[in-house]
């Protein structure tokens, strides 16, 4: 087991990233993006990387973990630039090409070559990029396991560093295949770098991934959100739902007319049913979910980033990671049932210090959904006054506006190409879809009969 340095909670008195000994030509950098002076977790990690040490590193959304790595590995790569020399592992598309940008940015100085390889693009000129070695490679790891499988263009036996951007979300177990092959393809001496807003587990699996001296930068707090972000819920009965969603952005636009909107929900269907509706009713809005291209993905974020539509909605494809200033508002139209989860969603406004709200639309059925929220972030959710006259004035249309989304949804492929993207899903897993399609439907069927003899028995006890 590596060697662990002492957890650092307090920021030392660091007024500019030149007192971390960072090159000139960073600080310049930096300068442009109007970034001036270090956040602490930036202050903590940047001396230990340049050092040569491991790191992990967990703090909050917002918090500017991303430079944090970004600037020491530029710093290492000026001094020996070669080929391939750090691979940064994300677990979105978007969050890839968001870290790249501030590589491109912030390396431009040196003529930093970087590539993006992701799902959803042409592997043949994936492929390319990656013969004529960029020195950062910024990847998902289903895409780059693809890649080491399926062509020998390119080595990764010489890098550097490997970061590990949202590790917990990494070595949570969804990504355990591609992990084995990508860390096969690897040297045993690199430096590995470790990035979350929440951490959990993740240590115990350090082990697997490096063999140094591993210093733990971890920001203590009782509060596991921003003190800048205002939070609220609003209680509504089930059925009408859609309703209070739709009178909530109008109360919240008719205050915050400027803010940006990102709306959270659980499926890619609800997604684009309710991005459907909202367009119908007036709100213009662009969804992101991964049932749509990944070109239409990119150009969907940059209408929003770029704020010609102000309106976002999302499954948690955009929960992590992505930094887009203009957000005032995130609404949950379902409550996640993992309480971290919630946190990297309301992570998407309050950044960088900036004012925020996060309002979830309550039912019922997930009053247990808040209370283990407030138990994971210490602070009680405030209710969100919405008017029940208003929603009662606008249900009819709503209702209707979606039941006819549903319709013209059923006329697309929507559905099609879903089981498609399940069929090739299972094929990477290693699964045969016939074989899994056969025992689901023999799940279902059991399950048929159980609710049935369940209704049966119901009834004999009702009549009795």
């Amino acid at each position: 087991m590596p060697g662990f340095v002492t957890l650092i909670h307090d920021m030392d008195n660091i007024e500019s990233f030149s007192d971390l000994k960072v090159n000139a030509w960073i600080v310049r950098q930096c300068e442009s993006l109007g970034v001036k002076s270090p956040t602490p977790i930036q202050a903590k990690c940047i001396p230990h990387i340049l050092n040569g040490e491991d790191c992990i590193g967990c703090a909050k959304t917002g918090s500017g973990k991303t430079l944090a790595f970004a600037i020491p590995i530029l710093q290492k790569l000026c001094e020996d630039p070669y080929g391939i020399f750090a691979l940064v592992l994300t677990p979105t598309r978007e969050l890839a090409f968001q870290i790249a940008d501030q590589f491109a940015v912030i390396g431009k100085t040196i003529h930093l070559r970087h590539c993006v390889i992701v799902g959803g693009m042409d592997m043949m000129i994936q492929g390319q990029e990656l013969a004529r070695k960029p020195h950062i490679v910024v990847a998902t790891p289903g895409r780059l396991a693809d890649h080491l499988e399926s062509c020998d263009t390119f080595t990764l036996k010489k890098i550097k560093f490997l970061v590990l951007d949202e590790a917990d979300r990494l070595l949570g177990g969804h990504f355990d295949q591609q992990l084995e092959i990508i860390f096969g393809a690897l040297p045993k001496q690199k430096q590995t770098l470790l990035f979350s807003a929440t951490m959990t587990d993740a240590l115990e699996k350090v082990q697997e991934v490096t063999g140094n001296q591993v210093f733990i930068c971890e920001s203590k707090s009782d509060i596991a959100t921003v003190e800048q972000l205002k939070q609220f819920y609003v209680l509504c009965p089930v059925d009408v739902k859609d309703g209070y969603l739709v009178e909530t952005v109008r109360t919240f636009r008719s205050e915050n007319e400027k803010g940006s909107i990102m709306i959270f929900t659980d499926t890619c269907k609800n997604c684009q049913l309710l991005s459907m509706t909202l367009n119908e009713v007036g709100f213009e809005n662009v969804a992101l979910h991964s049932m749509i291209s990944q070109r239409l993905r990119i150009v969907a974020l940059a209408k929003f980033k770029s704020n010609v539509v102000k309106i976002l909605i999302a499954t948690d494809v955009a929960s992590r990671g992505l930094d887009i200033p203009a957000v005032e508002l995130v609404l949950n139209h379902s409550i996640p049932s993992v309480p971290k989860d919630y946190i990297h969603r309301v992570g998407r406004t309050a950044r960088a210090g900036r004012g925020g709200t996060a309002i979830s639309l309550m039912t019922p059925h997930d009053i247990h959904l808040i209370h283990a929220i407030e138990a994971t972030i210490n602070t009680k959710l405030v209710e969100y006054k919405v008017d029940g006259k208003e929603v009662a004035k606008i249900f009819t249309q709503v209702s209707v506006t979606k039941r006819e989304a549903e319709i013209k949804l059923d006329e697309t492929d929507f559905y099609e190409r879903k089981k498609i993207n399940k069929r090739k899903k299972l094929i990477l897993e290693g699964k045969d879809p016939d074989e899994e399609e056969e025992q689901l439907l023999k799940k279902k069927k059991k399950m048929k009969k159980m609710h049935k003899k369940k209704r049966m028995y119901s009834e004999i006890s009702i009549a009795s």
